[in-house]
């Protein structure tokens, strides 16, 4: 019986493990530069989370402004029930409330104290929360942080939601249209940009506001 030695054991030589090597490192290379790409055209989600933080927090400032037909600073205010200048309207015509922020004597700068002052017009998108230099202010206009939000925007859009049959149960119905007198459904669209050049990301956010205390006043 004839017993065959053990083969010998052979290893990688030099020349193969310089090849092995350039391999990988082309191959982690390549790996590096897909997931390089992906993470830049992928929204962060922090900086989202932030976005969205935002926009709910600007949202709710505007639907919780007064909706009067006359500024609340008019002394007709509590009992104006159109927007016209008279015994049921405002006391003159700077304190009637359309879209647009009035200039009056005791007028109150952001929070705004109606919806309709955060913009100058229907459908438009206004920076309605930033400060002089562009940034995005709390309420006291004091810029949020301009190091971890550096980049963010901030807009609020105004748009009237046309009725049309009237709405609400008999007796209490409501009739919404551009007009100054029957403007009482608003949709309030608030965006926040965040990023940079082409990618921008952004968070939209609507709300509605009705007029369901018009009367309503400090």
């Amino acid at each position: 019986m004839s017993i065959k030695p053990p083969s010998r054991q052979r290893g990688l030589s030099l020349i193969e493990l310089i090849i092995f090597m350039v391999v990988m490192g082309i191959a982690a290379a390549v790996l590096l530069q897909v997931m390089n790409l992906a993470s830049k055209n992928s929204a962060d989600p922090v900086r989202r989370k932030q976005a969205l933080l935002l926009a709910e927090a600007l949202l709710e400032e505007v639907e919780l402004a007064r909706f009067t037909y006359c500024d609340p600073t008019d002394p007709q205010a509590a009992t104006a029930t159109v927007t016209t200048v008279g015994p049921t309207g405002c006391s003159d015509a700077a304190h009637v409330e359309l879209i647009n922020q009035e200039v009056v004597p005791g007028a109150v700068g952001r929070p705004y104290d109606n919806v309709s002052d955060y913009a100058s017009a229907l459908g438009v998108a206004q920076q309605s929360f930033n400060d002089a230099s562009g940034n995005i202010a709390d309420i006291n206009g004091v810029a949020i942080d301009t190091v971890h939000l550096a980049g963010y925007k901030a807009t609020v859009t105004l748009n009237v939601v046309p009725a049309v049959s009237p709405l609400g149960p008999t007796g209490f119905t409501i009739t919404s249209d551009g007009t100054a007198a029957n403007m009482n459904v608003l949709r309030i669209t608030v965006q926040v940009t965040y990023g940079g050049g082409s990618a921008n990301e952004t968070v939209t956010l609507d709300g509605y506001r009705t007029r369901y205390a018009p009367r309503s006043v400090p």
